[in-house]
This record gives structure tokens, sequence and C-alpha cells, in this order.
């Protein structure tokens, strides 16, 4: 094992690893014991006996040595695993070797129990362990547990015979060629479960591949295979997630009087099948081999993929077909329930708002594995359903060109291991549409009045000015069948400030809800640690709560509301129309660039009507609205606040609805040319701009505001009618 050679092969990988583009998420490392240890790994590709040593060696500072099958060594292969440190498991001297270096501590091993590479990740059979490959059933090996119980009990042994055979004592000693035997008697071995997830897992054509099939005239099944898989990987920018688990602790297994007594015999033992304790440790190994392997495999991180995939796989078949949003409804209602509240690991952007799965996929999850579903024949589009071919789940198309060819396959043997998942989402694939609809439409009013409750009593506002009854979102469905209206209320305020026009909306048989943006309606400490984005998520779980009660849906706001409001129309083209009071259009006075940040907010807050440039909010025609607006501002705040108009400015080109801004004359004559500047930028065919001859900024609430409502609820009327001319042409 030469140790030179090693090292300079940690130099090569650290160069290797500047040209790759996989993102790696090392969670847990703090779970790796101080000793003797062994990693336990899941084994799905010959990548991982390259970056996994060298993340290992960061971590620990140890060198990392790995026992790779014997197939690996063949051709050129054989030098590169030499100095990368990994050991045939044909080598004659492969447990002398683990043993001795476990010994002293100096370096640590990694192992992978299925004794392959399992491409297909097909593990669980009849509730065991075992995976088929080339059509043999082949179970993991409790190898690795047997060499660490071989260590543990030789390091035990040195303790028993440096005071009961120092004769012994000495030839073990020698044997293992142990430098420091005082190192060796106080450390103790460890087996360390570890998993390795990849997302998204796909095969592709990428430079390895396409250097291959040029240089050679028939690249093989198998080479093509692993290039198109793991050159992916490594070029494409996968994301790879390792997991440790606890460490199983080897000595907690040698508290048994048959092993006593072989660790105590003066006689010389060398560690076999022949020793006493043989059945006693052999157990020992089969327990330590459940144990490891239920770790490893209870470690896959979940992923977009493991959910959808495996709710098309337990989707009863129906003759109309999946319909793409009641499937991503259901993988927010497996995401937001069973899997984030199961324990279980999963992927970091799980932790998210997900109602991004229910508006426009902004993150392309779906859209993702849909192209891959469509690509490889598991799902085909018939009138715009999808129709799923069962078998696709149920054959392995080889062992050698599954990751290839049937991706999701491998995907769905994925999450098997994990039976509650497997149950719970078996559940939600088996619901009607009715029951995941009803689900969605009232598990979303639930949970943002909900957030609300927290936000308020986590926050501890005081009762007065601030009512809670103010910030809490408000829905009006007078039951006539008319289209949804989304009223987003302006930064500072709460959902009350739109009471007004929704109680006018609601009498015209409007269904109305107004939506609390994250971090108002309860402090402005609350506000400081949200973000644009947190506002964003709040006004899209309002939609689809509309979405799941009318069929059709207008959107306005006032101030930051009408920006949120355009925003949500930029991405989801159902929208029917849009009205925009007092859209925040000073941001792109081409003057305020050259100001500094604390200027620029300065004017802009006067603008609002702050007066004087305090932060006491007292706009003209509002000053009996103290008690639904904060009356401090917080620069982060500011900060989210300047990051949406920014947002917004690179959204304005994709809004293609119809579209009504008012404003106030006065607001309106000192921003001419930014208004025009929108106006171009928006692409809506029917857009007009109504202003109203006041200086009262919140023309919703001042003395112009019968006309203001009047205005908006003839320009829905008029959109309206178009649809409706639409349709019957």
């Amino acid at each position: 094992m030469n140790k030179f050679a090693y090292f300079m092969s940690g130099y090569a990988l650290k160069a290797l690893s500047g040209l790759s583009k996989a993102r790696i998420t090392i969670h847990n490392q703090e779970r790796i014991p101080d000793g003797s240890v062994i990693f336990i790994a899941n084994h799905f590709t010959r990548i991982e006996t390259i970056f996994l040593p060298y993340h290992l060696h960061g971590i620990t500072k140890k060198r990392i040595w790995s026992l790779a099958h014997a197939s690996l060594f063949a051709g050129g292969l054989r030098s590169i695993l030499d100095v990368m440190g990994a050991i045939s498991t044909k080598d004659p001297n492969r447990d002398y070797l683990i043993t001795k270096t476990l010994l002293d501590g100096e370096s640590s091993w990694i192992i992978f129990p299925e004794g392959r590479m399992v491409k297909n990740k097909k593990l669980v059979n009849n509730g065991r362990f075992e995976f088929p490959v080339d059509k043999l059933v082949h179970r993991p090996r409790s190898g690795a547990a047997v060499i660490a119980l071989q260590s543990e009990f030789y390091r035990k042994r040195l303790r028993r015979m440096k005071t009961i055979n120092p004769k012994e004592f000495e030839r073990l000693i020698d044997w293992f060629q142990i430098k420091d035997p005082e190192k060796v008697l106080s450390q103790t071995t460890y087996m360390v479960p570890t998993n390795i997830t990849y997302y998204p897992m796909r095969a592709k054509e990428n430079l390895l591949s396409s250097l291959a099939q040029k240089l050679m005239e028939n690249p093989s099944q198998q080479l093509m295979d692993e290039l198109m898989t793991e050159g992916s990987m490594i070029l494409s920018g996968v994301q790879v997630d390792i997991r440790f688990a606890n460490p199983i602790k080897i000595a907690d297994y040698f508290n048994n009087s048959f092993i006593e007594s072989d660790l105590t015999s003066r006689r010389k033992i060398v560690f076999s099948r022949r020793i006493c304790s043989a059945p006693v440790i052999k157990a020992a190994s089969q327990d330590i081999l459940h144990r490891f392997m239920a770790d490893v495999y209870g470690m896959t991180t979940l992923n977009y993929d493991h959910i959808f995939t495996c709710l098309v796989k337990y989707m009863p078949p129906s003759p109309q077909g999946i319909d793409s949003y009641d499937l991503r409804c259901r993988a927010y209602l497996a995401i937001t329930g069973k899997v984030i509240d199961s324990g279980r690991c999963v992927h970091n952007s799980f932790y998210d708002n997900q109602i991004h799965l229910l508006t426009d996929d902004r993150d392309k999850r779906f859209a993702a594995f849909l192209d891959t579903a469509l690509e490889t024949g598991v799902l085909y589009e018939k009138n715009g359903k999808f129709f799923k071919r069962q078998e696709k789940f149920a054959a392995d198309t080889g062992f050698q060109g599954v990751r290839m060819e049937n991706p999701l396959y491998v995907v769905a043997n994925e999450v098997e291991p994990l039976q509650d998942i497997v149950l719970s989402i078996k559940d939600i694939a088996g619901k009607s549409d009715v029951e995941i609809d009803r689900q969605i439409r009232h598990g979303l009013m639930d949970k943002v009045l909900k957030d609300y409750d927290l936000d308020y009593e986590k926050f501890d506002p005081p009762k007065e000015p601030f009512e809670k009854e103010a910030g809490k979102p408000l829905i009006f469905d007078p039951g006539k069948g008319r289209p949804g209206i989304l009223l987003i209320h302006n930064y500072l305020a709460c959902p009350r400030e739109m009471k007004p026009l929704a109680d006018f909306f609601s009498t015209l048989g409007y269904t109305v809800l107004v939506p609390r943006l994250k971090g108002h309606g309860t402090t402005p400490e609350n506000l400081s640690r949200t973000s644009y984005e947190d506002w964003i998520n709040s006004v899209e779980e309002g939609y689809v709560i509309l979405k799941h009660r009318t069929s059709s849906i207008f959107v306005g706001g006032f101030f930051t509301g009408a920006g949120l409001a355009l925003e949500l129309a930029s991405r989801i083209p159902e929208i029917a129309g849009v009205f925009a009071v007092a859209p925040p259009l000073n941001v792109k006075d081409v003057g305020y660039r050259s100001f500094t940040a604390g200027e620029f907010w300065h004017r802009m807050l006067q603008k609002a009507r702050f007066i004087d440039g305090n932060l006491d909010y007292r706009d003209k025609g509002m000053e009996d609205t103290c008690s639904i607006c904060y009356h401090q501002n917080p620069s982060k705040g500011m900060k989210a606040l300047e990051k949406l108009i920014k947002h917004l400015e690179e959204r304005l080109p994709f809004v293609t609805a119809p579209l009504l801004f008012l404003q106030s004359g006065k607001q309106f004559h000192s921003n001419t040319a930014n208004a025009e500047k929108l106006f171009k930028l928006v692409r809506s065919i029917r857009k007009d701009f109504f202003f109203f001859n006041t200086d009262c900024h919140n023309i919703l609430s001042g003395s112009e505001s019968t006309r203001v409502y009047r205005s908006i609820a003839d320009f829905l009327a008029l959109v309206e009618q178009d649809a409706y001319q639409s349709m019957g042409k």
C-alpha cells in the first residue's frame, strides 16, 4: 500500500474535482467518530470509488482505502485503483491488510456491502435485502462486519494478553507491525453507514460518450451506459447528497462469555471459524449486516423524481389518463404531508414552500421528470393527458443498460426500502381526483390561517393598535359562479387594507381572496425576516386556493400588491386579467441609479408619502388606517422590496393578460416617462391606463375611491364579455 502514490493521487483528484460540475453536499459529518472506521456505502457508480475517498479524507484527514470488486481491476483501471488505495476483493492478503490498518487507526476504509454496483437499485425482495444481477439473486455480504469484528477482536485480545501473556502480546505486535501499541489499545472500531443519492439521475450524451463513439468502432453497451450515466453526473451538475448514520460501535457485540473465553485464552489464537465463539461472532455479523443495510438505505435522500415516479407507478390505470395538474397536486400533498413529517432524509428544497408545484413549476422539477418519462416511454401523451406503461415498472431492461434505458425504474426501486414512504404515496396515488381537489382547497386555506397564527404568537405583537383580525387572510364566497379575484395588499399593510374593495366585488358576485403577505400582520421584526420570494409564495397560495374554487381568476393589488399581481401574471398565462393600482413605477426613474442605497430609499419612501422621510406611515386619505400598517419600516424589508421591483422589471415583458393601470393624477404626471416605458415592456393586447385627479397616493381609499372601484369593475366585465364571446366562436 503505497502512501506516496496515495497522496499524489489526492492532488490529481483535487484537480479533477475542479473540472467536475457535480454539486456534493455532505450531511451529518459530525457523526463520524475518532478511531478505526469502516464506512459502509451503497454502490451505484464507479465514480464513488474516486470521489468518496477524496471527500472522506477531507473530513477525517486520514488515508482512506477502499475495497473494490475484482472486476474493476481489469485493464488500465487497475493502476489507477492501486494508487487510489483500492484493494481487490480477491486479494489473498485482503483481511490482514484491512485489520492491520484499522488497528492503528491511521487509516479508514470504505466497503460496499453489495459486493458490486447495483445499477438497477433493485434491493428489496419479499422484505429482504437481495438484488438480482444477470438473472441471479445476490444478497449483501457480511464480510465488512466480519472484518470489523476481527479488528476489534484482536484489539481486545491485545489488551488481555498484555497482562496475561506478554509473549503472545509481542507476537501480535510483530505480526501486525504495530509501532504504537498504546494507541491501538486506546481506540475502538466503528462502522459508519453511508448513503449516496444522486439527483437528477439522467443518462444522456456528453463529452465522454461522444468521444467514445468517435474513437471506438463498436463501443459496448456497458461502456456507453457507464459513460452516459456517470459522465453526465460529472459534467452536468448533478446533486450528490452524502449522509452518515450514527456509528455502530463494534465493541458492543463482545459482551459474551464464549467470546471472552477466546479473548483470554493463553494459547495462540487466529481469528477464524475454528474458534469457540465463531457461531456467536457469525450471528453478530448478521445482526450488524441487517443494521447497517437498514441504515444505509434508510438514508436515501428523497427528491422530486422519487415522488413523481412512485405516484405514477401506484396510480390505478384510468381510461381518462393522468392529468398533469392533478399529478402535481398529489406530489404537493405527499411532500408537505407524510414525506416531510416522516423524519426521513429529504432534498433540501423540500423544506421550502412547495406551492410552485401548483403554479408555474419555476424550478422545472416536474418538467424535467415529465421529459424523462416521455423520452423513455414510461408515459405517452394523448389529447393533453398522459398514459403510463405499467410494464416499465415491472421489468428490468437488463443490468448493463437499465440506467440509460429506464432510469425511472431505477428511481422507483430506490424508494422501496422506505416502506413507510411507499405506503403513504400509495395512499395518495389511490385517492380520487375529487378527494385530491378537496384536500388542496381546504388544506391550503387551513395552512395560511395556521401560518398566521404561528407568526402572530411567535412574534407576540402588541394588542394595540394592531388587531390580530386585521392581519388574517380574507375570503368572500357569495357562491354566484362568477370568477375569482385575488386582491393583494401593500407593503407594511395587511389584508384588512383591501376589505372595502373586497366587499364591493363580493356584492357583485365575485369570489374574493385577500392573502396575507409573509411577514405582515404581526410585527416589523417578522417582516425583517422575510424575502420577496416569501411574498410571491403567499400570493401563489392565494391563487391556488381560488383556482380550486372558481373557473377563472383576476388578480390585482395596491402599490407593492400591484407589483406582485403583475409578477404572478408574468408566470401564469391562465390569469384572466390584471389591475394594478398605483404600481411601483418610481424605481425606473433613471436619476435614482446614481444615488446611494440610503438616498434611493429616502427618495422612494417620500414618493410613497412617508412624511419627511421618517418611518411613520401617514398617507393622505389613510389617517384612519394606522391599526393595519406597521409604524416602523425595517431596512431588510426595504431591501426585499427593492429586489422585488428589480425582479418585476425583468418579468414585465412576460405579462400578456388584459391589463388595467390606475394611478393618481399627480403621481402619473411626475412619472410619465416611467409609465410609457412600462407600457412598452408589457405585452398585453388590451392594456388601459386610468389616472385620477387627486393627490392621494392610495386612490382606493381617497375621495375618488368609488370611481376607482367602478372603473375596475367595468374593466373586469369587459374582459369577461370578451372571454364569453371568444368561447362562443
